[in-house]
């Protein structure tokens, strides 16, 4: 199959952030904050700067907040436009006008590889971006920008790659490949969260993708694997058997923000990169060691 320009970018957000409860109790893990604006917002932006327009979310019933949030709130316009307020009125339109949104409801929590596949209506008809929001990657150029130059000119799916070291092996979806140049791979294998000793590298798959459109029909035929999920590693591992599938080790940096340490240390190092906001971060932690004010 011949590269394709990729202007869709399905986001799978349907899980139910167990790892943040009680507070995704009520509020999409997605829409927590990250500094000064929420999680999912980094993953959009970074979509529609790699030159995608369509923005596919794959949600759950829980995450009216995301759709809220991308919606225009014309009660709060009115407010601050009445109070001339226009630089967040013109803030709170911009985010209304990002980009178009379509909303797919994922039914059933069966899996990464599952919620993928809902979004098969949309996409089927060529390579599409997949983003993972835990994952805020800063880079210039985007990583999803830099997964889709790979797919332009070799052609084929493209999975974003980090060398991990020994201990975090055990978390990722690990590759086993040929290493090319200018740190891409071509993919031979995966295996599913291995343990060091059975890992054939240390190169682990992070939460961006551009897959060809035959990802679907294997994923409709792929029975449960590990949790009793329908996996996308396991899908992606059937594809590289009949398409060229390709590992980019990105270039920029990840914010682990699915779990609350990682989204913690998230916040606090991006605050520090804040002009207006490191004095604030600095004095926390003084005042925590003891120092004298």
């Amino acid at each position: 199959m011949d590269a394709m320009v990729v202007k869709k970018c399905l986001f799978p957000v349907a899980g139910l952030g167990t790892r943040f409860l009680p507070v995704t109790k009520e509020i999409a893990k997605e829409m927590l904050p990250l500094v000064n604006r929420p999680i999912i917002s980094y993953g959009v932006e970074e979509a529609l700067n790699s030159g995608c327009s369509d923005i596919i979310m794959i949600t759950g019933r829980a995450k009216r907040s995301i759709e809220n949030y991308f919606d225009r709130s014309f009660e709060l316009e009115h407010l601050l436009k009445s109070r001339g307020k226009e630089a967040l009125y013109e803030k709170m339109l911009a985010i209304s006008n990002m980009a178009e949104i379509l909303y797919v409801r994922q039914r059933e929590p069966l899996g990464l590889g599952h919620a993928v596949l809902c979004g098969e209506p949309f996409c089927r008809d060529g390579y599409f971006g997949v983003i993972l929001p835990d994952d805020v990657f800063i880079g210039e150029p985007p990583v999803m920008a830099q997964l889709i130059d790979v797919h332009n000119r070799l052609g084929g799916s493209v999975i974003a790659l980090e060398h991990v070291a020994p201990e975090d092996v055990s978390r990722y979806g690990i590759v086993r490949s040929e290493v090319l140049s200018d740190g891409i791979h071509r993919i031979l294998d995966m295996v599913e969260k291995p343990p060091i000793e059975d890992a054939p590298s240390r190169y682990a798959i992070m939460g961006r993708y551009v897959l060809s459109p035959s990802i679907f029909s294997i994923l409709a035929e792929q029975g449960a694997g590990a949790g009793g999920e329908i996996q996308l590693t396991d899908a992606l591992r059937t594809l590289a058997k009949r398409e060229p599938v390709w590992g980019l080790v990105y270039q920029g940096r990840r914010f682990d923000c699915g779990t609350q340490k990682g989204w913690l240390a998230a916040n606090v190092q991006l605050a520090l990169e804040d002009p207006e906001l490191r004095s604030v971060v600095l004095d926390v932690i003084s005042v925590a060691n003891g120092d004298n004010p």
